[in-house]
């Protein structure tokens, strides 16, 4: 059994790992109580198997080393991240949410409740016992606030998109 597995996969350590895990599944088998009329041609054809099994996650696993490759080579990962990319992003959402966090607290919490939990201006107004003008006007305040925090970041304007009812786009 070993020389025909080592046969198949031209490597004797291997070989033998296969040899163990054929006979080690057989025993089971026999242990589970199966009877098995053909001892000898289930451990082959459970070798048989294992050897497949061993080709099938070889194939998957051959590609170059991307460490050998020369740089040039390599592949870029995706622009979004980048370390550069995703620390300015990073630093972008800290600078919102700290326009955020300065606004004054009634102003905060209507923008929160309707950009991010998604409340509509009268679902504010009942939650926070203020008037749905009352709610538009702090809204509009925030927005007017997140709005200069992006022209000094000189951040394209699309937050406002991305974060409509508080789902993403």
């Amino acid at each position: 059994m070993l020389n025909f597995c080592a046969r198949m996969v031209r490597d004797r350590d291997a070989a033998a790992d296969l040899v163990q895990e054929s006979y080690a599944r057989v025993l089971a088998v026999r242990n589970a109580g199966q009877e098995i009329p053909e001892p000898r041609a289930l451990l082959h054809q459970t070798a048989r198997r294992l050897i497949i099994d061993r080709h099938r996650r070889e194939a998957i696993r051959q590609h170059d080393d991307l460490d050998s490759l020369p740089e040039s080579e390599q592949p870029a990962a995706p622009a979004h991240l980048e370390p550069e990319s995703v620390y300015a992003h990073e630093q972008h959402a800290l600078a919102f949410v700290a326009v955020i966090d300065a606004l004054p607290p009634r102003c905060r919490e209507a923008f929160v409740l309707n950009r991010f939990e998604g409340l509509s201006h009268q679902e504010v107004a009942e939650q926070m016992g203020i008037s749905k003008h009352m709610v538009a006007q702090h809204i509009i305040r925030a927005v007017l606030a997140c709005k200069a925090c992006e022209e000094r970041l000189g951040v394209p304007a699309t937050w406002p998109q991305a974060v409509k009812r508080g789902r993403p786009a």
